[in-house]
């Protein structure tokens, strides 16, 4: 019974912060476009047409709502179960810090490097208050971490995962339902660890996400369709970040067997947006380029080169996304370990990136 409560309270936190974005977003979108607030087309950009571009600003209010009032309600109930620490508040306060310069950015503009050093800041505040990587278990050949290294890698992995979620936000729905994989499975893994605060956290924000895909992919435009922003891309950048870090050492604390299957599923999660990252940001090295000049080298610009739309490259990342997801599993349980499986990972990506760059060639 007490199994059953515990799982309607997290059904209760994602019906409130969809209903609650699903409720909110069409008054966000007059007012963008009572106020001009768009996203306008431009050589680099997919769409053709001015797009509200505030969408995602309604993510920390949606995720606030849902968690404040499930708490709440479950109060009487499972409340010693909760621990808001002083990593908690650091994290509202760095998520807070990132859903503002977001919010600016979406507004006035900013540049690239200004929004990179606030971010640094608050990646800074993760490592400060010992929340930070200290073993990868076998990922890439790495184990137990020092803290002079964990402290740099712990931010350095912040930043990446902000920045991947930003600039893979380039198509309709991609984001979005990448985000809402990535925190629903966080959500049941926290939930099993009865770390239920971190669940309400993921499945909340899952819930404002989801709500945002609907008006993102199936809103007309001229009416109720609008772009995630700057504020959505790299407010969900940071909570993923968060919780990418957080599960490994929730799971660590209480001393449960094979540590290393939590580092594989955060690992899992958040690998297709950050090695995209990664890749981009080395051919633009290679070919003597800013790092932080855009450009269409991304994932989705690739495979739309082939001819694809919007709604195909979608289900093509998407698929990629579940497969490697599968095939992580299958390694993992024939006891293969995270050195090979995350080179297998890399070998696949670039493979089907080879792949893909082999038939545009070819058209």
């Amino acid at each position: 019974m007490q199994m059953t409560i515990n799982y309607a309270y997290i059904i209760t936190a994602f019906t409130i912060s969809l209903v609650f974005s699903l409720i909110c977003t069409p008054f966000l979108v007059k007012m963008c476009n009572t106020h001009e607030l768009f996203d306008l087309p431009n050589t680099r950009k997919v769409h053709k047409n001015a797009i509200p571009r505030l969408g995602g600003s309604l993510f920390m209010p949606s995720l606030s709502v849902g968690v404040v009032i499930t708490l709440l309600i479950m109060y009487q109930g499972i409340s010693q179960n909760l621990q808001i620490g002083f990593s908690n508040i650091m994290m509202v306060i760095g998520a807070i810090l990132i859903y503002t310069i977001g919010i600016f950015d979406d507004l006035k503009g900013m540049k690239a490097v200004h929004k990179f050093v606030i971010q640094t800041i608050a990646a800074f505040l993760f490592p400060l208050c010992n929340l930070m990587i200290t073993n990868l278990h076998g990922i890439l050949g790495i184990y137990e971490i020092p803290i002079y290294i964990g402290y740099p890698l712990t931010v350095f992995v912040i930043l990446l995962v902000v920045n991947a979620m930003n600039l893979i936000d380039g198509i309709d729905g991609l984001a979005s339902s990448l985000a809402c994989l990535i925190l629903g499975t966080f959500s049941y893994c926290f939930f099993e660890l009865e770390a239920y605060l971190f669940s309400l956290i993921s499945i909340s924000l899952a819930g404002a996400t989801l709500g945002f895909f609907f008006f993102n992919v199936y809103g007309k435009v001229g009416r109720l369709k609008t772009f995630m922003g700057d504020s959505g891309s790299l407010f969900l950048g940071y909570v993923i970040a968060y919780l990418a870090i957080k599960y490994p050492m929730v799971y660590e604390n209480k001393k449960l067997l094979h540590p290393e299957g939590a580092t594989l599923i955060s690992f899992t999660l958040i690998f297709i947006p950050c090695i995209d990252v990664v890749r981009v940001a080395i051919q633009r090295k290679l070919n003597h380029k800013n790092m932080f000049d855009p450009d269409k080298t991304h994932i989705h610009h690739i495979i739309m080169n082939i001819g694809f739309d919007m709604t195909t490259t979608l289900y093509v990342i998407l698929c990629l996304f579940f497969c490697m997801g599968i095939i992580n599993w299958a390694l993992y349980i024939s006891n293969l370990s995270l050195l090979y499986i995350s080179i297998t990972d890399i070998f696949i990506y670039g493979l089907f990136i080879g792949c893909v760059k082999f038939l545009r060639k070819m058209d």
